[in-house]
C-alpha cells in the first residue's frame, strides 16, 4: 500500500529522489499532498490521515524527517527531525534536530535553526529561533516583517516544568490583541539565557546574553539583566506555593489571549482560504489552537488541586486559616471553578462583537484589493483600521481576565 501511495504521488508530480527509502502509511491521504514543487528526500516517513503538505514545500533536505500528522502550508522548509501535529502556516524553514510535538502553531514566515525542541509553542509571523534552544509552551510575537522580526537566541530555555512538578508554565512575549496586526516592535530573548515560566514580556523587550528572566516586564522597550545568585543553602519546602497570584493570573492571561486568538482564527483566517489545501490548513491551526487552550486549562487545574495540599503544609506551621498566605489559597482554588465555567463558554462562543463586525468588512475589502495574502493584507491595514481589530480582541480577553484574577 505504501508504494501504491508514493507512485500516485510521483504520477502527481512530487519528486521522490529516492523511493525506496522513503515510508508513507497508509492512513495518508495522497490527496492531501500537493503534486506542485514538492520534494520528499531520503529517509523521510509521512504518517497519519491529517497529514498536509502544500506546493512548494521541501522535506528532508539536510538529514531524515518524520511527519505524524503534520501540516505544511507553502514553501514550508523541513530539513531534519521529528514533527507530530504541529502546524506551519507557510513560507517556514526548520532546521535538522527537530523536536516538534503537538499543539505547536508556526504563523507565517516564522522558523528556526538546528536542535530545537518545541511542545505548545505559538510563533506569529517572522518570529526566529536559533539554536541549540528548548522553548515548550510559549506564545511569541512582535516584529513587522523578516528584517524586523522577535527572536530567541541560541541556547535558550524556557523552563516550563516546576519543582512542584506542574506545568502551569507558559510565558506570552507580547500579546494578542496587537500582535496579530503585524505592527508592534519586535522582542529579543538573549541567547544562552532563559525564561521561568510563567512570565509576560512587553513588546520592544530585550533580555541581555545569558540572563534567566523570572518576572513579568510589563513595560515595553526595556532591557532586561538576570543576576546571578550568591552561593547559599536554604532548607527546602515541599510542595508548598509561595507565588500563587503570580501563576495563577499569568495562566489566566495566557488562556485569554489564546480565546481571542481562536475568535481571529474562526473569523479572520478563515476568509482567506481559496481551495481545499488552504481551507485544510486553517482548520488545522484551529484545531491546534483547541488543543493548546485544552492543555492549559488542564495545566492550571492541576495546579489549582496542588494548592490544596500546599494549604494544607501552611496551615500545618502557623495553625491560622485567615493567613494571607491560605486566603490566597482559597481565592485561586474557587476562581478557577469560576473559570472552568467561563473558558467553556467563551470557548463555545463566537466572540464577534460590533468592532469585530466592523474590522470583518475592512479586511473582506482589502481581500477585494489586494487578494487572499494573509500577510500582504494585514500589513496594509491602517493603523485606525487596525485600533478596530486591537479593540475587538481586548475586549474578549479582558471579558475573561477582568473576572478571574486574583
Amino acid at each position: 500500500m505504501e508504494n501504491n501511495i508514493i507512485k500516485v504521488l510521483i504520477k502527481k508530480g512530487v519528486r521522490i529522489p529516492n523511493p525506496d527509502s522513503v515510508y508513507i502509511s497508509e492512513d495518508v491521504n495522497p490527496d492531501r499532498i500537493s503534486g506542485e514543487n514538492v520534494t520528499i528526500y531520503t529517509g523521510s516517513k509521512i504518517m497519519g490521515e491529517k497529514s498536509l503538505i502544500m506546493r512548494g514545500s521541501q522535506i528532508g533536505y539536510e538529514a531524515p524527517v518524520s511527519l505524524e500528522n503534520t501540516l505544511l502550508g507553502e514553501n514550508t522548509k523541513l530539513k531534519g527531525g521529528f514533527f507530530k501535529e504541529a502546524v506551519f502556516a507557510g513560507d517556514n524553514s526548520f532546521g535538522s534536530g527537530a523536536q516538534v510535538r503537538e499543539g505547536t502553531i508556526f504563523e507565517e514566515e516564522s522558523n528556526a535553526a538546528h536542535t530545537v525542541g518545541l511542545k505548545q509553542t505559538i510563533l506569529f509571523p517572522f518570529v526566529t529561533l536559533g539554536s541549540l534552544i528548548n522553548f515548550c509552551d510559549c506564545f511569541m510575537a512582535g516584529g513587522t516583517s523578516r528584517k524586523d522580526h522577535s527572536e530567541v537566541g541560541s541556547s535558550f530555555i524556557h523552563f516550563n516544568y516546576t519543582p512542584n512538578q506542574d506545568k502551569a508554565t507558559p510565558s506570552m512575549m507580547g500579546n494578542v490583541h496587537q500582535g496579530v496586526m503585524l505592527k508592534s516592535k519586535p522582542i529579543f530573548l538573549g541567547g544562552q539565557g532563559g525564561l521561568v515560566g510563567p512570565v509576560r514580556i512587553g513588546y520592544g523587550c530585550i533580555t541581555a546574553a545569558g540572563s534567566i528572566t523570572r518576572k513579568n516586564e510589563l513595560n515595553n522597550d526595556r532591557v532586561l539583566f538576570g543576576g546571578s545568585f550568591k552561593d547559599l543553602s536554604l532548607p527546602r519546602q515541599f510542595y508548598v506555593y509561595k507565588n500563587v497570584p503570580h501563576i495563577f493570573n499569568n495562566n489566566i492571561y495566557y488562556i485569554a489571549g489564546l480565546i481571542s486568538l481562536q475568535a481571529w482564527y474562526k473569523h479572520i483566517r478563515s476568509l482567506f482560504a481559496y481551495d481545499d489545501f488552504s481551507r485544510g490548513l486553517i482548520k488545522g491551526m484551529q484545531d491546534n489552537l483547541d488543543l493548546c487552550i485544552k492543555e492549559r486549562i488542564y495545566r492550571l487545574k492541576i495546579f489549582c488541586e496542588k494548592l490544596n495540599l500546599s494549604k494544607e503544609i501552611l496551615f500545618s506551621k502557623t495553625k491560622d486559616k485567615k493567613s494571607t498566605a491560605i486566603l490566597i489559597h482559597e481565592k485561586a482554588i474557587d476562581k478557577f471553578k469560576l473559570a472552568e465555567k467561563i473558558f467553556k463558554t467563551e470557548n463555545e462562543k463566537s466572540n464577534l462583537n460590533k468592532e469585530g463586525e466592523k474590522f470583518i468588512r475592512i479586511v473582506e475589502k482589502k481581500l477585494e484589493l489586494t487578494g487572499k495574502k494573509y500577510i500582504r493584507v494585514i500589513q496594509n491595514l491602517e493603523i485606525d483600521e487596525c485600533e478596530k481589530g486591537i479593540q475587538w480582541l481586548f475586549n474578549i480577553e479582558q471579558k475573561i481576565i477582568n473576572k478571574l484574577l486574583i
